[in-house]
């Protein structure tokens, strides 16, 4: 049983150059029974060595370090370690930091006005294998992809979406969070995940910014 319990624990590297940030988060996130901070890092240097020391889950990265930033960390570790996912979290939320962040392979991000339960959420769902965006950065992306795509080419919907995976896809669109679209539809969140999960494997899609681009495209959003 122990052993079990052993094997569903995360190992989390958190990144952040200042220690008056890294050091509580360690000890906030080392709170959670199914969470083992293994290291502290100072900057992307640090997280490519505790990487490779392993084994490690997910890394919670600042962008701003020294050294080697947040952005470069997360390309390296997405060539040399793509088993280890990647939760961005940052005070910056404009573009250039939230789609350097995601082009380089991260799969969450959150600004630091995140509290500890949004946190560790992003950091399961990172493990799974499933992008977190924090509101914030959601709504960024949709006005980034709005204010790029004036007059966007209209774009057909896999013929089999069911009709409430395109509602999810349409409330994806409109920036809401799994929770978000769970009390829109009135379903649970695990149903709006795999949902989710069902909609991304249709149309070929990678991520959450992916999701959202097709919902502009077809006219959902």
């Amino acid at each position: 049983m122990s052993d079990d319990t052993d094997r569903q624990r995360l190992r989390v590297v958190v990144a952040d150059d200042q220690a008056a940030v890294r050091e509580p988060l360690a000890a906030v996130l080392a709170l959670a029974e199914d969470i083992d901070v293994v290291a502290a890092a100072s900057n992307g240097r640090e997280v490519l060595q505790a990487v490779a020391a392993g084994p490690v889950d997910v890394v919670l990265m600042d962008l701003r370090m020294p050294v080697m930033d947040g952005i470069e960390a997360t390309r390296l570790l997405a060539e040399r370690h793509p088993d280890v996912a990647v939760v961005v979290l940052t005070t910056f939320a404009d573009d250039d930091s939230i789609l350097g962040a995601l082009s380089a392979g991260a799969r969450g991000y959150l600004t630091k006005n995140a509290g500890r339960r949004d946190i560790t959420r992003a950091i399961r769902a990172a493990a799974a294998g499933q992008s977190v965006l924090d509101r914030e950065v959601q709504d960024r992306l949709l006005a980034t992809a709005r204010a790029r795509t004036p007059t966007p080419t209209k774009r057909d919907l896999p013929d089999d979406l069911t009709p409430r995976e395109r509602e999810v896809l349409a409330l994806i669109g409109l920036g809401l969070p799994n929770r978000g679209i769970a009390e829109k539809l009135f379903i649970s969140e695990a149903t709006v995940k795999t949902h989710i999960n069902n909609l991304f494997a249709k149309a070929g899609l990678r991520d959450r910014p992916d999701a959202v681009r097709l919902a502009i495209e077809a006219d959902l959003a």
